[in-house]
């Protein structure tokens, strides 16, 4: 994991008013719960007293309870009752606090800061989640490997034209020009696919091929975007469960006709045409060892590779 970053863990939708929603991420037990207000907390998952699990737990409140002994913590994680303590009790139940995390909430997802320091930094995301002219459909797919092989699957174009031969990569184009990587920002990382029909022809440098307008952009820590054309884009976040487990949700953004409700059909049908082709990625890539990337592996990478090869790199420094 990088450390003191804002990840994209889940939809605003999985977090239902007065119901704790229990889930794993960064390989910890966690609880996001929202107020009355519509705030939404994200705390460990165990109780402090004895270790039970908070998410079998319910809402009181506006608090947490726990289910074996009901202790009760406000979004925070700070502990305020103790029943068996009394409600008079004038202790100091600070050492029953729980870990809380810091979140946020933009264009229906959520986002957890992971770190040991105080957030100094906002979500860096795609300006697409918070316009309010496209509409989308999400679905979400669990891989059995590390977040970051699933990122690089994403940045990888020498494989169109074999994983996604009857889908986008038709057409048999496995020569790979470039490719071509920017870097837009300091945390951002753009790149296309350049391929052509090997028909003897020398690929051709990165220098000489340029970023075409369908592209590929990623944001750190784990937010990708797919810039279609300017009324339909495809929007992925790589959620990490553990480091051996990720989930990858996928949003079909589409502004094609203007009308909401037709507009909403074809970003729900844009999202099955989205299933096959990530089912395609899945059946190769769960089967790739070591389950997580890093930036020095037993690999033997070709130019192809440079978008992979710049993310390890820029991962490799942030996690120092």
């Amino acid at each position: 994991m990088i450390s003191n970053q804002w990840y994209a863990i889940t939809s605003s939708s999985s977090v239902k008013p007065g119901k704790l929603t229990g889930l794993k991420r960064f390989g910890r037990n966690l609880i996001l719960y929202r107020s009355r207000t519509g705030e939404i907390g994200c705390v460990t998952d165990l109780c402090a007293h004895r270790g039970a699990s908070l998410a079998a737990g319910c809402i009181v409140d506006d608090h947490i309870k726990c289910p074996f002994h009901g202790i009760e913590y406000d979004i925070k994680g700070k502990c305020i009752y103790v029943p068996s303590e009394g409600r008079a009790s004038k202790d100091d139940f600070s050492r029953f606090n729980l870990k809380s995390y810091e979140t946020r909430e933009i264009g229906d997802i959520v986002f957890v800061w992971y770190g040991d320091v105080v957030p100094d930094h906002e979500p860096d995301c795609f300006d697409v989640i918070t316009d309010k002219s496209y509409t989308y459909d999400e679905i979400m797919d669990e891989w059995g490997v590390h977040y970051s092989r699933v990122i690089e699957n994403q940045l990888d174009v020498s494989h169109l034209a074999f994983v996604h031969r009857t889908t986008i990569g038709r057409g048999n184009r496995c020569l790979v020009n470039g490719p071509k990587v920017v870097w837009l920002d300091d945390n951002t990382l753009q790149t296309s696919a350049n391929n052509e029909v090997d028909s003897g022809q020398t690929p051709k440098p990165a220098e000489e091929c340029v970023i075409k307008s369908t592209n590929l952009t990623f944001k750190f820590p784990n937010m990708w975007l797919n810039h279609v054309t300017d009324k339909i884009m495809i929007l992925a976040y790589f959620i990490p469960v553990d480091d051996e487990n990720s989930i990858i949700a996928l949003r079909f953004y589409n502004k094609i006709t203007g009308i909401r409700v037709i507009d909403k059909l074809i970003a729900w049908l844009g999202s099955r045409a989205n299933k096959i082709v990530e089912r395609q990625d899945k059946r190769i890539v769960i089967t790739q060892l070591p389950k997580a990337s890093e930036l020095r592996m037993n690999e033997t990478l070709v130019a192809a590779d440079m978008p992979i090869i710049e993310y390890r790199q820029k991962r490799e420094a942030l996690r120092k």
